[in-house]
């Protein structure tokens, strides 16, 4: 029987300035994802849900939408992304993802921009992609609702809250599913300030920390160390922004028995 496999996650999953990357316009097949796929036992499609910039709630959405979709998955992997980014159904509009979905960030406010462009500034291809999407904000009213947003609303703490609360959410569907998934991250602030963890600071989050089952997660070491965060420590060769092939390379070998003991390939 056919069996497919599912990837989520942000730029980190979608493959962003690996040596195959056509300019952000598919999915890289050098990603750490694309490697566990390669190495599983899944004989169907590679269906990578990952979507650059995209925060918690839009790699839940994403991944959700393709296992609603998808027949015999074999299995689902997910790299968890930064707190501080948003997804938001905004009113229609044709060049919003799906004619509805954005997922914002601070990039996308006017202070923003002036720090994204700093940090992107030696890549002319990311330079390129964040324009045009700083034109379709402005465009479809998003960016405006990014500067009342990050001005008036954001902030960790509720980050945290929506982060969690989708995590735990695409976890009991897949697991009311039976569908076999492993969980990692790009980085632990997810889980961490600094040493402080997160689930300490409030009954609710203790009580929504325990709901997650992190006996399926795969961390790359101490304090839920995260993928970005590894490569960084590691000293792995870099683009602009992100870790380049054979961080991920490195890290599928890692990544693997963890991935074996939850799929049940051991």
């Amino acid at each position: 029987m056919t069996k497919n496999f599912i990837a989520g996650g942000c730029s980190f999953t979608f493959g962003h300035e690996l040596s195959d990357d056509n300019r952000g316009q598919v999915p890289s097949k050098k990603t750490w994802a694309h490697r566990l796929y390669k190495n599983s036992t899944a004989t169907g499609t590679y269906n990578c849900t990952a979507y650059p910039g995209s925060g918690n709630s839009g790699i839940a959405r994403r991944a959700f939408k393709a296992v609603s979709e998808t027949d015999d998955i074999h299995s689902v992997v997910i790299m968890w992304s930064f707190l501080s980014r948003y997804d938001w159904a905004m009113p229609r509009n044709k060049n919003l993802e799906q004619t509805r979905w954005a997922s914002i960030s601070p990039w996308d406010t006017e202070v923003g921009s002036t720090e994204a462009k700093q940090t992107i500034h030696g890549s002319h291809v990311q330079m390129e992609q964040f324009n045009a999407r700083q034109n379709t904000f402005k465009e479809s009213g998003v960016r405006d609702f990014a500067e009342s947003l990050y001005k008036y609303a954001a902030n960790e703490y509720h980050e945290i809250y929506i982060s969690w609360k989708n995590i735990i959410w695409l976890q009991n569907i897949l697991e009311k599913k039976n569908i076999p998934y492993m969980f990692t991250l790009a980085d632990n602030t997810l889980f961490y300030q600094e040493f402080q963890p997160h689930h300490e600071r409030d009954r609710l989050l203790s009580a929504l920390y325990k709901e997650i089952d992190f006996t399926k997660w795969f961390s790359f070491g101490e304090r839920m160390m995260g993928f970005n965060q590894w490569a960084l420590l590691n000293d792995y060769e870099r683009g602009v922004t992100h870790p380049l092939d054979k961080a991920h390379e490195d890290a599928v070998k890692l990544m693997m028995p963890k991935y074996k003991e939850i799929i049940g390939e051991i």
